[in-house]
């Protein structure tokens, strides 16, 4: 039997236990962090500018250069502040993948923590996605991100802190 994790406005994930979990049809804030984060990671992971211009692009498109500038260095930070502690490979899916993986829900989810305040889902996604204790320089980065998104006027929903059984049945998967 798949759990559901219900997104913003029509957005609806399917975590399935049979290791296909996919975040499908995302809209909103929540599509933004999801491939503000894939599109970053794929440019840390490989060094391609292509996908750190598609960041620039999607992001300079909704907020103008000013707020892209402010967007995209919070995300940069908060990206490679991941990269750098975690204890394990950040999975994420190709630029054109019109689907989420595990580990880019556990992104938005952590980043939808932030911006509501929720320590303990906030703490658990950082736990999911590093495999550390050493949580609180990614935590930091993650709240920037979250207020600077805040700031332009870019909530994501409560409904999209994913529920700490998901969070748990994902960080084991990723082993």
């Amino acid at each position: 039997m798949a759990q559901r994790w219900k997104s913003s406005k029509e957005g609806t994930a399917t975590f399935a236990r049979d290791g296909q979990t996919h975040l499908t049809a995302l809209d909103g804030p929540e599509r933004l962090v999801g491939l503000g984060f894939r599109y970053w990671m794929l440019g840390r992971k490989t060094g391609e500018i292509g996908h750190w211009e598609r960041t620039w692009g999607l992001y300079s498109g909704l907020f103008g250069l000013c707020g892209a500038r402010l967007a995209v260095g919070s995300l940069s930070g908060w990206v490679n502040s991941l990269g750098n502690a975690s204890c394990r490979d950040i999975e994420v899916c190709p630029a054109s993948c019109s689907d989420f993986g595990p580990d880019e829900c556990l992104a938005v989810s952590m980043v939808a923590a932030c911006q509501h305040n929720t320590c303990p889902a906030m703490r658990a996604c950082a736990f999911a996605l590093l495999e550390t204790s050493m949580l609180d320089p990614v935590i930091a980065d993650a709240q920037m991100f979250a207020d600077t998104l805040s700031g332009l006027e870019q909530r994501l929903s409560q409904q999209s802190i994913l529920p700490a059984p998901i969070r748990t049945e994902l960080a084991s998967r990723a082993h």
